[in-house]
């Protein structure tokens, strides 16, 4: 904290406090710089990871650039890994979010990925059939095996494979090539006033599939909603894209969507459980059962996923 404190003061500070606000599920953490009169911002710790704020800066002006709502930054110190961002408050998207709502400020949402997806995707590395993999991989490794000590045998391990292979053809098998936040749910959008929403945690940002950040939103492990009314935003943002999606089916883009959400649950359930066993972070955990909720939903769908119950059974 001392380092913080001599950086604050080096902008010209000097009767403030700071709070801590948060720690993410990265090595980021953030305080509130309070002022006397009143006035905060938000201090983006880097320090842990410094290089990390390379790509956070990178990614910002990317967005600024496509109108996306983002925390404005006013002071940064790429030495030592500190930003100092705009402060919108404490409201996310889930702190608002209820049957009554979620079909406003669900839309104004859909309306940040419109502008993302406008993106400049120049330089940004690939959501390929290899990085793709990798991630549900962590599913194996550590909720399977670490979490829960439970090994496949070889004819299981060829049935998963053949599984995760056609969750990533399907992901793959729709329009590519989209700035992607990897990342964008309720507890990453920011609801400050004015009636807008703002998009935060966005660093991540790689170039994929059209529906990945569709499905992120709406497929939140944080909160769910009745799956009619989620499909019914689906179609609304397949609506808004235009002579985009001009020839693609109703079913065809719910197929994506799924197989999308379900390419990211089976890789959520890994990284909740690494959270907990490599990173001391076990609040995570907590939200498995909804994330398994969303993969049984899908393989009660699509009868072909169900080898995939079969290996998840096995936690039961």
């Amino acid at each position: 904290m001392q380092q913080i404190e001599a950086w604050v003061e080096s902008l010209g500070y000097s009767d403030y406090k700071i709070e801590v606000v948060s720690a993410d599920a990265s090595y980021r953490k953030y305080y509130r710089l309070i002022l006397k009169d009143n006035k905060t911002f938000i201090i983006m710790d880097s320090s842990m990871q410094v290089e990390s704020i390379y790509p956070f800066i990178d990614v910002s002006v990317r967005m600024l650039k496509a109108d996306v709502q983002i925390p404005r930054v006013f002071s940064q110190n790429l030495e030592e890994g500190y930003l100092l961002l705009e402060d919108l408050g404490n409201t996310h998207l889930i702190d608002i979010l209820n049957d009554m709502s979620y079909k406003l400020v669900y839309m104004k949402s859909i309306s940040e990925i419109l502008k993302m997806q406008k993106a400049d995707t120049t330089g940004l590395e690939l959501y390929d059939e290899e990085f793709l993999t990798f991630e549900m991989g962590l599913m194996q490794e550590w909720f399977l095996e670490r979490h829960h000590n439970i090994y496949l045998s070889s004819e299981e391990q060829e049935e998963l494979n053949k599984i995760l292979e056609l969750v990533k053809d399907e992901v793959l098998s729709q329009p590519q090539g989209y700035f992607v936040h990897r990342d964008f749910h309720s507890r990453n959008i920011m609801f400050a006033g004015r009636g807008k929403v703002w998009v935060i945690d966005y660093q991540d940002a790689r170039i994929g599939a059209l529906t990945y950040d569709l499905a992120s939103l709406l497929k939140d492990v944080y909160i769910r909603f009745d799956r009619e009314k989620m499909l019914e935003l689906v179609l609304e943002f397949k609506l808004l894209k235009g002579r985009e999606l001009a020839g693609v089916s109703d079913e065809q883009i719910i197929r994506w969507f799924d197989f999308t959400g379900l390419q990211r649950h089976i890789k959520i359930l890994g990284i909740f459980a690494r959270l907990k066993l490599r990173d001391n972070k076990p609040a995570y955990i907590e939200d498995i059962p909804m994330t398994l909720e969303y993969i049984y939903e899908m393989v009660e769908l699509y009868p072909e996923l169900e080898p995939l119950k079969r290996v998840l059974d096995k936690i039961r």
